[in-house]
């Protein structure tokens, strides 16, 4: 079964940035595309960003495009989700996902590996 431990979650003021790391194990991380899903106080589950395999592909959220970058190191068996120009409506509870499939994927169904999640929270 595979196993996710994000890290890296903290405070920070708005307009910072933070670097979350998600530390994989037991099972073939080369063969896992690996996403980033975010869940603020009373709001569901949402697709931030996802990456393929070997990480060439990558997609964002729309609010996300263009300050967060995803990235994803086969060698070390760790995904990344940098964050800069963080927003007060960025903090949630950021969560890395997993599935075994070659392609990018933003429905939470769709990834059958979770972690537990890291808390971001950002201040004004």
């Amino acid at each position: 079964q595979v196993q996710l431990v994000e890290s890296g979650g903290g405070s920070v003021q708005a307009g910072g940035s933070l670097r979350l790391s998600c530390a994989v194990s037991r099972g073939r991380f080369s063969r896992l595309s690996m996403g980033w899903f975010r869940e603020a106080p009373g709001k569901g589950r949402e697709f931030v960003a996802a990456t393929t395999w070997d990480g060439a592909s990558r997609v964002y959220a729309t609010s996300e495009k263009g300050r967060f970058t995803i990235s994803k190191d086969n060698a070390r068996q760790l995904v990344y989700l940098q964050m800069d120009a963080l927003k007060p409506e960025d903090a949630a509870v950021y969560y890395c996902a997993a599935h075994s499939d070659p392609y990018t994927k933003r429905q939470v169904s769709e990834y059958p590996y979770w972690g537990q999640g890291t808390e971001v929270t950002v201040s004004s």
